[in-house]
């Protein structure tokens, strides 16, 4: 990359393909394709037995109890969008809906569209300086008129792992539901839905070694069966008539038209080969990353992280004074560092630390540790072009 080798430092807004995902794909579209569940020839049998053991893999890698509780979506945030739509189908004016201050625009923007088209009121649990969730706060916020509690597992800006199953106890003892961003967490911590006890999770494919326009959405079988349909068409019915329309059962309830059936196949190979890694060993890994860049940079007065929580997955946000995140990002790519600058579609957590923008390196299972050493010489060459 610019006469340089690449040090992709980028995955937590998108993962590089391995092998495994891209000769499925291949393998998928020269070998047996068609439209699933409704064919009767072998190809449209293959290719939904392909499509539906995917769907079980999903299930085992978040340990939900059936695959009838993952549905297909085109990301997480179609995924967060779902929910909100039903949720929003049964709300009244004053019901209070719990986000964090360090949630993806994606674990925002659904809910405040509630906000606008309900009168639902939005309460913000609150990050502090560390980049930890405020669980004093949480717990004094819950309360009669809550009925949803929407937070991410991993924050995709300051790397804070969220003590999720207590999140989850403390609201569904308030008596609220819970939706769990699980886009990173999927990814670079235990997304484990029974430890948890989540209504809902969400993760996103390109984000996990998968193929982009690919997401899912578990959720326990009493969460799904609360929720009407998303949208109409083929697929999500049990029968059609001049006056009168039936739905299906969850996961189908939520699956109208064709579904991304190729994207699903290359999701299930990526988890498929992600799972022959040890989470925990990938994890430490990942950790080793982080504290090699941290090492590196200690000292430096002119260099500030942006969240500092204990035990924080590998994402290194930072700023850099006299300088602009862009202008940082930009001059570290003549190096050959992708990392990336600005929002990073957070604005009420860039707003809470009183940032414009930031920088992010975000590291994955597949960097190094000279991919680590050659972070840090670029960026402290890059600094060298402000003073």
């Amino acid at each position: 990359m610019n006469g340089k080798p690449l040090v992709y430092l980028d995955s937590a807004a998108s993962a590089q393909k391995p092998r495994a995902v891209i000769d499925a794909l291949t393998a998928a579209m020269e070998g047996s394709y068609a439209n699933v569940h409704r064919g009767l020839h072998t190809l449209a049998n293959e290719t939904t037995e392909a499509f539906e053991a995917a769907r079980e893999t999903v299930a085992r890698y978040l340990n939900a109890t059936s695959a009838d509780q993952i549905v297909w979506t085109r990301g997480g945030t179609e995924a967060i969008n779902l929910v909100a739509a039903g949720v929003g189908q049964s709300l009244q004016p004053g019901d209070e809906i719990l986000v964090s201050q360090m949630e993806h625009h994606s674990n925002i923007v659904p809910w405040h569209m509630l906000r606008e088209r309900h009168g639902a009121v939005l309460k913000w649990i609150p990050v502090k300086d560390d980049g930890t969730l405020d669980m004093e706060a949480y717990a004094e916020l819950l309360g009669p008129k809550t009925r949803v509690v929407a937070v991410t597992h991993m924050s995709n800006v300051l790397g804070t792992l969220n003590p999720v199953a207590d999140i989850v106890r403390l609201a569904h003892a308030a008596g609220a539901r819970v939706l769990v961003d699980g886009c990173q967490g999927a990814v670079h911590a235990d997304p484990d839905v029974q430890a948890m006890g989540c209504d809902w999770y969400v993760l996103t494919g390109h984000k996990l070694f998968g193929p982009t326009a690919i997401g899912a959405l578990y959720g326990t079988a009493e969460a799904l069966e609360s929720l009407p349909p998303y949208q109409g068409g083929g697929e999500m019915i049990q029968s059609v008539s001049e006056d009168r329309v039936t739905y299906a059962k969850p996961p189908q309830r939520f699956e109208a038209g064709t579904p991304p059936i190729l994207e699903a196949i290359g999701l299930g190979a990526a988890l498929t080969w992600y799972s022959t890694y040890d989470r925990a060993a990938v994890q430490a890994h990942e950790a080793a990353l982080l504290e090699r860049v941290r090492e590196r940079l200690s000292g430096l007065n002119w260099l500030t992280e942006i969240g500092t929580a204990p035990g924080k997955g590998a994402i290194f946000t930072f700023t850099v004074d006299g300088a602009h995140a862009h202008d940082i990002a930009q001059i570290m790519d003549r190096y050959g560092v992708a990392v990336r600058a600005g929002l990073h579609c957070a604005e009420p957590l860039a707003t809470r630390f009183g940032l414009t923008s930031s920088t992010r390196a975000s590291f994955a299972l597949y960097n190094t540790v000279e991919d680590a050493d050659a972070f840090a010489a670029a960026l402290i060459k890059a600094r060298e072009f402000f003073v």
